[in-house]
């Protein structure tokens, strides 16, 4: 079975950044709705460029399967009367049915005599559904903004300009936005812009590449300017350090990609690498160029959409635009030198945060009294920190960062520098924005963590606190970041810190009528909910986390250390039963409405319980030791030498003796195993 299906709108030139979405979605809901019709393709290829969103699906049935279809009416003692005449609600029964009551069946059941309809329904064809499953895919795109275009009402993330839809060599009939089906493609706007007519389904990408000069897979075209620009790089001297998201951005933006090289004057190479770099990225789409020590050459790489005759003409038109790029960045890296970054500092009062916090100043007081208070717990200079709070957020107001917002904490260093600040208070200033996003780089010394913690929570004990908590998509301050910076700032540098006392000194540093206090709680919670899914990404079962974190503990640091622990110890031949005998005793004590009180000696009458007494209390004072030195793992296997006497407890001891006073006894030996094992986790909740 081939048979297969190509779908293709063509279009004016889509949005650049939306292109990948946009063409995975597409092909997403024409699956689902494939899938739904029960003719699911066996393969399928997605294709986009600025131009058009297409599809190849590979192996699909041509025809749904016939479905046979039963349904039960009435019992037959209710279906006649006693004259075997029918009942109403036979030929009610029959008449939804679309037959006459002769024509029902009576099957016998356990329950009784029924009657049946049966009958097979026909399944319908691929051409007869394809239709309506595209039209549903295109109209259930999430296009934030749609457009309309000539005397139609039809909307769409821009003008449709022709469609494709063939199974096999033959046009499936259908119809979206005013336009027909049919067999026929476009090629390269300027080189091949003709009509290219396909006569099976399967020639697509040969046929335009080969005649239209199309590369229509955006994962090959990536690949092809990826290999352009490095081989353009070594023909140059130089290194390309290739941002994955200015190549996914060039790839959207042409069909057929080819390079050309360009250079700037070198005079520019005084300005900060950073500020040409982002320069030549956001504006201009280039590839910088770096020597093997990494500094900046004065030289570029471009992709263009044509393969033009003469590139050294392309090639010095490139140069006059970046020229006045550079020009003013010059200018602006001028002006805010002559500023300081203390004066621009003084700014920042002016400039609102969120309307009912205050400004930024307002924040950056708050961050100095909390970073203050966290520098002393992890040792950093607390003059340091002061120095660093009144440096950080000042470049927001410098022409530079005006200009180009990426560049925030990055000037803030070099205006810093310039000045004449200390190393670690000009790095801190940069580095108090780490991580910028997930994977991304952390604050390296004391001083910058102590900072980066402080911006973070300020601003999510703040915005919960006015009920702005991020739901769904929306998060306009990045408070989901925001916490998983604070989890990562923390955890991965081994911070023996108390959550809940940061966020208790977060609160306090805002005024008395905002109520911050009652925030705490729902931070907090966010903050776990983010450290689930933190370790879901690094392949650590759900439930293994919940054991450790479900009733929030202080130190996140140490909720690693335990993590990490349960997830070896899952490897241990103990770990099972352990974890299926902690369920067995939470589901006993949780029933138990009286307080459990300490183990009696006297009490003890089986052979059984005395030995597991002893046993845990031999261990104890070892596995204590071993858990206060944060050696969890170490602990749970001494614990893990417990699993024969516990086995041999629930084999030869009644728990729920009639006598109240054994029965008691029992229970409160059971929860001092279970306390054992809680001192790392909630082994009950981690499933067998």
């Amino acid at each position: 079975m081939s048979n297969y299906c190509l779908i293709e709108v063509g279009t004016e030139e889509l949005p650049p950044r939306a292109l990948q979405s946009l063409s995975r979605d597409f092909a997403d809901l024409v699956q689902k709705g494939l899938a739904a019709a029960e003719l699911s393709a066996q393969s399928v290829e997605v294709f986009a460029t600025p131009r058009r969103l297409a599809m190849l699906l590979g192996e699909l049935p041509l025809r749904q399967a016939d479905r046979k279809i039963e349904k039960r009416g009435p019992a037959l003692a209710a279906a006649f009367d006693a004259d075997g005449k029918p009942s109403k609600a036979a030929s009610g029964f029959a008449r939804s049915c679309g037959v006459d009551v002769e024509q029902l069946e009576t099957h016998e059941t356990d329950k009784g005599s029924w009657l049946y309809f049966h009958t097979t329904e026909a399944g319908r064809d691929l051409r007869e559904l394809l239709p309506e499953i595209v039209s549903t895919a295109l109209a259930a795109l999430p296009i934030p903004k749609r457009m309309r275009w000539g005397e139609r009402n039809d909307e769409f993330v821009r003008p449709v300009k022709w469609f494709l839809m063939m199974l096999d060599g033959e046009v499936v009939d259908a119809e979206i936005f005013g336009l027909r089906s049919g067999n026929c493609s476009y090629g390269h706007r300027f080189h091949a812009p003709g009509k290219l007519e396909l006569s099976n389904a399967s020639d697509y990408e040969e046929l335009l590449l080969t005649q239209g000069m199309v590369m229509a897979s955006f994962d090959q075209r990536r690949d092809s300017i990826r290999e352009l620009v490095e081989q353009a790089a070594l023909r140059l001297g130089g290194e390309v350090h290739i941002d994955t998201g200015l190549l996914d951005e060039v790839t959207a933006l042409v069909e057929y990609p080819a390079v050309v090289c360009g250079e700037f004057d070198s005079s520019f190479l005084e300005l900060p690498a950073e500020v040409l770099v982002t320069t030549m990225q956001e504006n201009q789409r280039y590839f910088a160029l770096f020597d093997p020590e990494g500094r900046l050459l004065p030289h570029f790489i471009s992709i263009a959409n044509i393969d033009s005759r003469k590139p050294e003409v392309v090639a010095a038109g490139n140069e006059r635009v970046i020229r006045p790029r550079f020009a003013d960045a010059e200018f602006f890296f001028s002006q805010d030198r002559k500023q300081g970054l203390m004066q621009m500092g003084q700014r920042l009062d002016a400039v609102v945060f969120q309307r009912k916090l205050g400004s930024i100043g307002d924040k950056t007081r708050r961050i100095a009294r909390l970073a203050g208070d966290i520098a002393l717990r992890i040792g950093a200079d607390a003059d340091l920190v002061s120095r660093a709070v009144d440096l950080c957020k000042a470049d927001l107001m410098s022409d530079m960062v005006g200009e180009f917002p990426r560049l925030q904490g990055i000037m803030g260093r070099y205006y810093a520098a310039l000045q004449g600040e200390e190393v670690a208070v000009c790095d801190a200033v940069e580095q108090h924005y780490w991580p910028r996003y997930a994977g991304d780089h952390l604050p390296v010394s004391a001083l910058a963590q102590s900072i980066a913690l402080a911006d973070r929570l300020d601003s999510l004990i703040g915005i919960f606190a006015i009920g702005e908590k991020p739901g769904g998509d929306k998060d306009p301050f990045a408070l989901r970041r925001a916490a998983l910076a604070v989890l990562r700032i923390i955890v991965e540098n081994g911070l023996t810190l108390d959550i809940n006392d940061l966020c208790r000194e977060a609160a306090a540093g805002y005024p008395q009528e905002l109520n911050a206090a009652a925030a705490i709680d729902a931070v907090i919670e966010y903050i776990f909910d983010r450290q689930k899914a933190y370790y879901q990404e690094q392949g650590i079962r759900f439930d293994i986390v919940d054991a450790v974190v479900y009733d929030h503990p202080g130190s996140l640091y140490d909720c690693d250390l335990r993590i990490h622990a349960v997830q070896e110890f899952q490897s241990h031949e103990a770990a099972v039963a352990l974890a299926a005998a902690n369920k067995r005793i939470a589901n006993i004590l949780r029933k138990q409405s009286q307080e459990i009180g300490e183990v009696d000696l006297a009490l003890l009458e089986e052979d059984a319980e005395k030995s597991l007494y002893q046993q845990i209390k031999s261990l104890d004072t070892a596995v204590s030791a071993l858990f206060a030195e944060a050696r969890y793992l170490e602990g749970l296997e001494q614990l893990a030498q417990l699993r024969p006497a516990v086995d041999r407890f629930f084999d030869e001891v009644m728990v729920m003796s009639e006598d109240l006073a054994l029965q008691n006894n029992r229970l409160a030996l059971l929860n001092q195993l279970l306390q054992s094992f809680r001192q790392v986790a909630d082994f009950s909740r981690i499933q067998s």
